[in-house]
């Protein structure tokens, strides 16, 4: 039953589409609208993509009631699932699954309205109820958080859900649609018939492609799903080939053996740029690489010592790592968490590059001639980025040891406290200022191994505020405190460099800002002829 409450429909600067049930219809019956008849005569799908892709893909994430607090798993949610509301070109937050949205005048409960017409990949409608069960299964990252939160799901009608919250809470949105998989819905009684382990050797989505099969450790094979309701995808079948090492990337896009090849670095990136006829696509994305010491509140570890994790932090040349690997895409802001164009952003003095320094701060801490510092952990898809920090610091002493990890073991290990010593992070899941803090300083956070009591505190202050000005206004003291205590050490803001090669259209490459797959698949493009 709906409240009496009045409810406060978001306007377009922020990020939601709201129309009324007699425009909707109207524009369906022109045509207009995503999932109209307007798209019944649309060509059919035709031909192959191929994507080299630079991790192993676990089958986790398929499935995005697992979703891990990192950005790998939307490369396939993208096509497979779909959500409420998501990221898409040119809005933070735009409307999908629900054709609208509104948000009660206290802040305390939101109103989604599901899309007329759209089904799931073996013909079941989506229905306010696939909305409760998917976010009632939801098990990833913040699950607690927002179980924590959210007071009751209401379901008026099929197409009508509520969410009732305890207290107001303004991160609701970005929590629910970007920062977890709690928004992208799943098909009930789907789920209910195969059961869970069906389910995730063979998922049905809401997302313009549907699965069609997966080789562990070699390929994923997904076929158009034509009544999309945004628009049938061009493409009929995408394949991603799993290729670790980036010059066989690279020689399998020289050869056409792929269309578009992910994450190609250093001279191999300059032999891409050079080459005729293919075309370096750098994107500078939401991931922002930062150093991170897991053992500052052991008081018997070096890393303790703020002086200790400074010197780190001046030792580490950003900009020759930056031009030498990404060839100068990347960007240098300083802030080792959230990325430039996040809401709520706090903009730190330029980091230094100073060994003098650090060396002088090690003496100062009683390390004059350094020290074993162990195990440096990181994606073993970014060990070149390791493999300069590593050296950066061994020139003032700190003597590590690289130590590369496949990244599904690695963010297990990670997020399960598991790592020591150093750690290479890259903060790369969609959200704002809020959300980084929350997964990565705080007391519980899901990639915190520790936390400090006046952070903690600021945080919780600014969750429930509904002025955005002061909201804004702790979330910087929150991230000036992290930068002056180094809680994190800086490297950059990463520009994600990729090759696509001649048979491509639209490759789909910076179409959701920041970003860093293609995407939307149903945007995709082949070259004609």
């Amino acid at each position: 039953m709906r409240s009496s409450l009045g409810r406060a429909a978001f306007t377009a600067d922020q990020r939601v589409s709201a129309l009324s049930r007699r425009e909707f219809l109207a524009l369906a019956a022109l045509g207009l609208v995503a999932g109209s008849a307007g798209f019944a005569a649309a060509a059919e799908a035709q031909g192959q993509l191929t994507w080299g892709v630079h991790v192993s893909l676990a089958p986790s994430w398929f499935d995005p009631s697992e979703a891990t607090g990192i950005i790998t798993p939307f490369m396939v949610l993208y096509a497979l699932h779909d959500a409420l509301v998501k990221p898409m070109p040119g809005k933070v937050l735009a409307p999908s699954l629900a054709e609208s949205w509104s948000m009660s005048e206290d802040g305390r409960s939101y109103d989604f309205v599901l899309r007329q017409g759209c089904t799931f990949h073996n013909g079941d409608p989506v229905t306010a109820d696939d909305v409760k069960f998917s976010f009632d299964r939801y098990h990833g990252t913040a699950h607690q958080l927002m179980r924590d939160r959210v007071a009751a799901i209401e379901i008026a009608d099929p197409r009508h859900v509520r969410f009732q919250l305890k207290d107001p809470w303004p991160d609701f949105l970005t929590f629910y649609s970007t920062v977890t998989g709690a928004g992208w819905i799943v098909p009930k009684n789907h789920i209910e018939k195969v059961g869970e382990e069906a389910f995730k050797k063979a998922p049905v989505g809401a997302g313009p492609y549907k699965f069609v099969s997966f080789q562990p450790g070699l390929e994923l094979v997904l076929e158009a799903f034509a009544p999309y309701w945004r628009k049938p995808p061009s493409v009929k079948r995408l394949l991603f080939k799993v290729i670790p090492d980036e010059a066989t990337r690279l020689a399998a896009l020289k050869n056409g053996e792929v269309d578009i090849a992910y994450s190609i670095r250093g001279e191999l990136a300059e032999e891409l740029r050079q080459t005729p006829g293919l075309t370096l696509k750098p994107a500078v994305v939401q991931g922002v690489f930062c150093l991170y010491f897991p053992d500052q509140w052991d008081a018997k570890s070096p890393w303790y010592d703020e002086r200790v994790r400074r010197a780190a932090s001046l030792a580490i040349d950003r900009r020759g790592s930056n031009d030498a690997l990404t060839l100068g895409y990347s960007l240098i802001t300083g802030n080792p968490i959230v990325p430039d164009h996040y809401e709520f952003f706090w903009q730190p003095p330029p980091p230094v590059y100073d060994p003098a320094a650090a060396k002088k701060l090690l003496t100062e801490a009683g390390y004059p001639n350094g020290f074993d510092a162990g195990d440096y952990n990181c994606d073993s898809s970014y060990a070149n980025i390791g493999e300069t920090v590593v050296d950066n610091l061994l020139a003032v002493g700190i003597r590590t040891k690289l130590r590369p990890i496949e990244r599904a073991a690695y963010v297990k290990q990670y997020t399960e406290k598991k790592l020591k010593n150093l750690v290479q992070a890259g903060p790369g899941a969609f959200g704002n200022a809020a959300t980084r803090i929350e997964t990565n300083l705080l007391k519980n956070g899901i990639f915190s191994y520790g936390s400090y009591p006046d952070i903690d505190e600021l945080y919780q202050q600014q969750a429930a505020e509904l002025d955005r000005k002061k909201r804004e206004t702790i979330l910087h003291k929150i991230q000036q405190i992290m930068v002056e205590r180094v809680i994190y050490a800086p490297i950059w803001q990463l520009a994600f460099i990729n090759g696509i090669g001649r048979r491509v259209g639209e490759s789909g490459f910076g179409l959701i800002a920041r970003f860093p797959y293609t995407a939307p698949y149903e945007d995709i493009t082949l070259k004609a002829g």
